[in-house]
């Protein structure tokens, strides 16, 4: 179970994508050993925006990973490759799936999904969010997949996939049918949606 997370943001300077790229994959074996980081993954938003979402069980393994060498590397090349420090963003899991197994996916396409609860119906929206875990566990083309509460107040929904075709599949299945069903009288704004690339990932199955 994890219940804590982090939302990085990486914006880069013109020409630096690929030396981003493998600042994030020589990150990978600091973030292996680190046993309290359920699941990591580097991801693109697109050229020249970069990021990383990771999850934790408690704030104490957060802490650490904060505390840690990758996010210390990370920091270092902030000057030399990015137009202003790492955005980091600190978000609470209210539900999640994780892969089953050890690294059991190779993983190249997510989805970032964020809106704001209308006025009074957070709870409604934390529940919903809670309440979709059950059929997104049925989905089998969704490697793992989280649903957030974000430092501003907003929801949102963190996923990966195998392929686009695993994507396209849940983005027409029950949990986005329903989120429109529901959206005039639960959302107070228009979802946003980012479609990524997923270039690394991470899932320390020995944790569990």
């Amino acid at each position: 179970m994890v219940t804590k997370g982090l939302l990085v943001h990486l914006d880069v300077k013109h020409g630096f994508d690929a030396e981003v790229e493998r600042c994030l994959l020589d990150a990978v074996p600091a973030v292996r050993g680190e046993s309290g980081t359920r699941a990591w993954y580097a991801i693109r938003f697109g050229r020249g925006e970069y990021g990383i979402f990771d999850a934790f069980p408690d704030e104490a393994a957060r802490t650490e990973h904060l505390n840690g060498d990758a996010v210390a590397a990370l920091m270092a090349k902030s000057v030399a490759l990015l137009n202003q420090p790492p955005r980091i963003e600190l978000v609470e899991v209210l539900a999640s799936k994780l892969p089953e197994g050890l690294n059991a996916a190779v993983d190249t396409k997510g989805l970032l999904l964020s809106f704001k609860a209308s006025s009074g119906n957070e709870p409604r929206v934390a529940q919903f969010l809670q309440d979709a875990r059950a059929y997104v566990m049925a989905e089998a083309g969704t490697t793992a997949w989280f649903a957030i509460r974000r430092e501003n107040g907003d929801y949102g929904i963190f996923d990966v996939f195998p392929d686009n075709g695993a994507r396209f599949a849940h983005l027409t299945g029950h949990v986005p049918r329903e989120l429109a069903k529901h959206a005039a009288s639960l959302l107070g704004s228009m979802p946003e949606l980012h479609m990524l690339a997923v270039h690394a990932e991470i899932y320390n199955a020995q944790a569990e």
